[in-house]
């Protein structure tokens, strides 16, 4: 339904120069995107000014714009201006396209891990009690049977509020979305209304871009405190986690604070008689406010434990029926590239990972050892233009937890690849474990499974579900499932 620019203008309190009664219908941050009645907002960004693009947009029968500085003085059409475009944008999105989230069961997670597997528990579990779902995430964006690949973590503001419309009106209930932390500060969820937010954990990550854990863990409050325009209604975290803790002790609104974790006797959601399979996935018996049940998982791991009382809890807290929701988890199978074990006849087993952060690999490697009756070889880089501080960190955890470590290119991007492993190095040769540098990833690969011997499981970490490697501004096509396959294709027909 059209939106009259004035009404927009109130709204996000804008200076209005126009005909006030223009009629919006589409509101977007991307000059590609406009269109005979869009209304384009121009975002300042670190290395491009939306600003340039104004003549393009009007060009493509755009209405107006919302922008950050005065109006040109050849500019014809409707000119917002406004103090901030980012949080114009996302205002000015909830009205144009009615506030779609106020209409769904929406649950937001966030947390440095477990974020994509636990939307995927929630969109099962929303399923499993009869409502069609629809999700965003970091590998892709589905509403029911219909997916497309991911283009980010989080969609800008305009791009959710368009997902969530459409989302509703192909009859979706509810919706799962990850919310990481730089779209929360970026104010890509602002005006949202979420239901239940899930907390998962903390550690470090991106601190490239946010400084210090205490702006990371800022940045992941928002989507608690307020700040986004109303706090959550529901609020699930993990008391198991140090800030975690700090996030529950820092929130006014505690009378809606559910918690779960493992090693603490009074969280709301718990587990008890763990146990893990490489070939069955996890059984637990879940204890919640409604009882206790057997759950088993086709997932692998104890870290999945976390993320099934994380999603479990948000779920009841939407009024889902928790026996419905035993049935769910039995039945998904997660995100891919999350401990996906590669499928082959041998008597080793092969897991690709995406653990991206010296915890998250800690994680990894912990349940390769509980399982593993041999070696544990590892197999990971770290990207390049990105968080240098975990590299030597997760060298050393590799080390640490690994029989051979295998240093390899992730993506590089325009870093040089021996640079990036040279850092990783220092971390592996702290822990006196044997490596091998193989900066070619395919040949890495390739390597870890020739060397395998029975018994052994191979990690190939960091790069999970990615079919992609960026090396310099190009992207082509790679996919550690396939190499790994095609490295067991190899074997077969040496023996």
């Amino acid at each position: 339904m059209s939106k009259p620019v004035g009404e927009i203008a109130e709204k996000i309190g804008a200076i209005l120069e126009g005909d006030a009664s223009i009629l919006v219908d589409d509101v977007t941050h991307d000059s590609r995107q406009a269109k005979q009645g869009s209304l384009f907002v121009a975002i300042r960004g670190l290395t491009m000014d939306g600003n340039r693009f104004v003549g393009d947009v009007m060009r493509r029968g755009a209405v107006g714009v919302i922008s950050e500085i005065e109006k040109p003085s050849d500019f014809k059409g409707v000119w917002l201006r406004v103090q901030n475009a980012r949080i114009a944008l996302a205002k000015a999105a909830d009205v144009v396209y009615g506030s779609p989230s106020k209409s769904l069961k929406l649950i937001g997670v966030t947390g440095t891990n477990g974020k994509t597997t636990t939307v995927y528990l929630s969109f099962a579990l929303a399923e499993a009690n009869g409502d069609k779902a629809a999700m965003l995430t970091t590998v892709e964006y589905r509403i029911g049977n219909e997916t497309v690949p991911a283009v980010r973590t989080t969609p800008e503001a305009s791009d959710t509020q368009r997902f969530l419309k459409k989302a509703l009106e192909k009859g979706c209930k509810a919706v799962a979305m990850e919310a990481s932390s730089q779209a929360l500060h970026l104010h890509r969820c602002d005006e949202l209304d979420f239901d239940a937010a899930i907390f998962t954990n903390l550690t470090r990550d991106h601190l490239d871009y946010h400084g210090t854990m205490e702006n990371y863990f800022d940045a992941k409050k928002m989507l608690f405190d307020g700040r986004l325009g109303k706090p959550p209604d529901y609020s699930i975290i993990n008391i198991d986690d140090e800030w975690g803790r700090k996030l529950i002790s820092e929130l006014s609104h505690k009378q809606n604070v559910i918690t779960f974790g493992l090693n603490s006797a009074t969280a709301d959601f718990s587990a008890v008689e763990i146990r893990v399979s490489l070939f069955e996935g996890t059984a637990f018996v879940m204890k919640t406010p409604q009882g206790e049940r057997y759950v088993k998982s086709p997932l692998i791991g104890k870290p999945h434990v976390y993320n099934i009382l994380g999603a479990t809890a948000a779920a009841l807290a939407v009024g889902y029926d928790l026996d419905l929701c035993i049935k769910g988890i039995e039945k998904c199978v997660g995100a891919p590239g999350r401990f996906e074990r590669v499928p082959h006849d041998g008597d080793f087993a092969v897991i690709v990972d995406y653990a991206h952060t010296d915890d998250a690999l800690l994680n990894t490697l912990k349940t390769a050892k509980e399982l593993a009756k041999g070696r544990i070889i590892t197999v990971f880089g770290c990207g390049g233009d990105r968080d240098r501080t975990k590299r030597i960190p997760m060298g050393e955890v590799a080390g640490k937890n690994s029989d051979l470590v295998i240093i390899t290119s992730d993506n590089p991007r325009n870093e040089d690849p021996l640079k990036i492993i040279s850092e990783i190095e220092e971390g592996v040769i702290s822990t006196n474990c044997p490596y091998l540098k193989i900066p070619d990833r395919r040949e890495a690969i390739h390597t870890a499974i020739q060397k395998a011997k029975p018994n052994d499981v191979i990690i190939i970490a960091r790069k999970g579900h990615e079919t992609y490697q960026i090396i310099g501004n190009e992207k082509y096509h790679f996919d550690d499932r396939e190499v790994a396959l095609e490295a067991l294709e190899n074997m077969k027909e040496r023996v």
